[in-house]
């Protein structure tokens, strides 16, 4: 999962974003006042990912007062405004994010993570695509046996959340943070016909000061 540094003024944000795209984005300029897809991209490190690059977008600016990042978000050529609001995340609590979190959309959840260290804590199934030529076949895998797998608490309660990302020696701070991610169901049991649970699959945090 990767650590964002959040833009601290409009200016940063405004110079980051309106780059010129990559050199062969040809038909796009830098410092023209539009920022295009292929300049998100690029500032993203990202290719064709809407979905990711708007999840980028929205916690890179999420340090800015509201009318700073309206400002920002006005700045979007048309098509990229459109992919905005559409993948635009909602920003929830532990508390909130199973009510009101939505099974394939983005999400930004804040709050105090503890790392879930041993299975024996945790039961949850996911289901794993396998290829076989031209066959697909679907498996289900406990998801502590892909992820690191933590719950997210929220600050002024003890209601949590579960988040997860890819195995990896850095392991998230136990204070206060945001996560950006994509919501997904998750099976308490293997038998369960339909997904009893959620958790966020996270791609981006941050620290909150």
């Amino acid at each position: 999962m990767t650590k964002i540094e959040p833009y601290l003024n409009i200016d940063d944000a405004i110079e980051s974003l309106d780059n010129g795209g990559r050199f062969y984005n040809i038909l796009t300029s830098a410092d023209d006042g539009v920022i295009s897809q292929s300049e998100l991209g690029k500032v993203a490190g990202l290719l064709n990912d809407k979905q990711q690059m708007i999840l980028f977008f929205e916690i890179s600016i999420s340090n800015l007062n509201a009318d700073k990042r309206n400002e920002v978000i006005s700045k979007l050529e048309d098509k990229l405004k459109e992919t905005y609001l559409k993948f635009k995340p909602l920003e929830l609590l532990p508390s909130e994010a199973f009510s009101k979190g939505t099974i394939a959309s983005n999400a930004i959840i804040t709050g105090i993570p503890t790392l879930i260290e041993s299975k024996d804590e945790f039961t949850g199934f996911i289901l794993i695509p396998i290829y076989s030529g031209e066959i697909t076949t679907f498996s289900m895998i406990p998801l502590i046996d892909l992820y690191d797998v933590y719950e997210l608490k929220d600050e002024k309660s003890d209601e949590k959340f579960l988040i997860a990302h890819v195995k990896s020696e850095n392991k998230l701070p136990e204070k206060k943070i945001k996560v950006a991610g994509i919501l997904k169901e998750l099976k308490l049991d293997k038998e369960e016909d339909v997904a009893s649970e959620k958790y966020l699959e996270a791609v981006y945090h941050l620290e909150v000061n």
